[in-house]
């Protein structure tokens, strides 16, 4: 329960007796789990007695209130219903709870507890446990892809090197910005050859420090990269990013739900189907126009991919002075690549991935030019006239300043 630390306790509890209460509350939820058979769709602190009502129900029950009609109105007002219900907190009030169990049809279940919560345990470490029961539908949040080129030609021993090579490049860039205070509470999962990274926190700010995770982590590679005695012992990267829709979730370990989350879902389709055309080096931002929390103001702003890199532009400040190697950064820029206009500035070049099916996936191309104070610059990306055209039209150019050159 390790994994659950670093909630505030109620007043007069001690971190023992919530370490006792939240394990207990954990073996309720996986008694009624049947070893991923069922998933928690709601939850509220009883009225009556001392515990927690419960809305659980099997997987397949999931779809079958989807697909049971034979109007396909209904099979889409039902289903725009579920994924309402995942994009909200599993822990709901007693009036929506009450809604939620009638529209489904599904009959509460009451657990009873050995504690009071709210006053022997915090709901929000309760929220915490419960979410590894159920299944999470999430709009707003940045994933990252790295791809290790060439990954599938190498023998299993340099391919099992790179792989361990690639997770301590990210490692070693969490701590350098953890060195700098840009604390990223990232979780990642192998496609067998490179990583899916993203951050368990969600908001604008959370998904610039992913990206300029993803940056240092570039960054890194190329050095190892570059002294590396042996190349087939450093993977050659390429990489993107996206904002979209996915489903995250726990899937059983043994007999457990495991402690990390998988993510799948329109994000981690539209980055397989970037990746696929991606050129070894390049760095690939997905088309994307987006609600957003932001902490700071306690509002949501619509971010698109263009607003967003200017964010992480203007924010990379915070990395000078990191120490990359021998030396230290002077100087980091990152942009979008496009064609120089009239006036010397730049457009931002949209590009369109086509995949096997015929369909269009909007993207852009990025570059990170980092200057040292002692060595040689350290240039990431390819520049735009390095880039085919991926599909048959060439996309509509954005006439905007790119922050640098091409």
């Amino acid at each position: 329960m390790d994994h659950f630390a670093g909630f505030a306790l109620p007043d007069g509890v001690s971190e023992e007796q919530s370490r006792r209460y939240t394990i207990a509350f954990d073996q309720l939820l996986y008694e009624n789990w049947e070893l991923g058979k069922n998933v928690v769709l709601a939850w509220t602190v009883s009225t009556v007695g001392i515990g927690i009502d419960l809305l659980m129900c099997k997987h397949s029950d999931i779809v079958e209130f989807v697909s049971s009609s034979s109007d396909p109105l209904v099979r889409d007002e039902r289903s725009a219903y579920i994924e309402s219900l995942f994009a909200i907190d599993q822990r709901v009030d007693a009036d929506d709870f009450r809604q939620i169990s009638q529209h489904l049809q599904i009959p509460p279940t009451h657990m009873q507890l050995p504690f009071v919560p709210e006053r022997e345990l915090n709901v929000d470490l309760m929220a915490a446990v419960a979410r590894r029961y159920g299944i999470s539908l999430v709009d707003d949040r940045a994933v990252i892809l790295f791809d290790a080129v060439g990954f599938s030609l190498l023998p299993p021993l340099e391919q099992m090197t790179q792989l361990n090579s690639l997770s301590c490049s990210i490692n070693s860039a969490y701590a350098k910005l953890l060195g700098k205070e840009i604390d990223i509470d990232f979780a990642r999962t192998t496609t067998g050859d490179g990583f899916y990274i993203w951050n368990r926190r969600r908001g604008i700010d959370a998904n610039v420090e992913l990206y300029h995770l993803m940056l240092m982590v570039l960054a890194i590679n190329a050095i190892e990269h570059r002294d590396a005695p042996n190349p087939n012992l450093v993977p050659k990267l390429r990489a993107c990013m996206h904002v979209g829709s996915h489903y995250e979730f726990y899937q059983p370990e043994a007999l457990s739900p495991t402690t990390f989350s998988y993510l799948v879902g329109e994000v981690t389709i539209e980055l397989a189907r970037m990746i696929e055309h991606g050129l070894p080096g390049q760095i690939m931002i997905g088309d994307f126009r987006t609600p957003m929390y932001d902490y700071e103001t306690g509002g949501v702003e619509i971010i698109d991919s263009i607003g967003f890199i200017d964010r992480a532009r203007k924010s990379l400040s915070q990395l000078k002075g990191m120490k990359l190697s021998r030396t230290r950064i002077e100087d980091i820029k990152c942009y979008l690549t496009g064609n120089r206009c009239g006036d010397g500035n730049f457009d931002i070049k949209q590009y369109a991935v086509a995949d096997k099916h015929g369909m269009l996936h909007k993207v852009y191309n990025a570059k990170l030019n980092i200057h040292q104070r002692d060595g040689e610059p350290i240039y990431l990306g390819i520049q735009n006239e390095a880039i085919p055209d991926f599909a048959d039209e060439t996309m509509e150019l954005v006439k905007i300043h790119a922050g640098g050159p091409n």
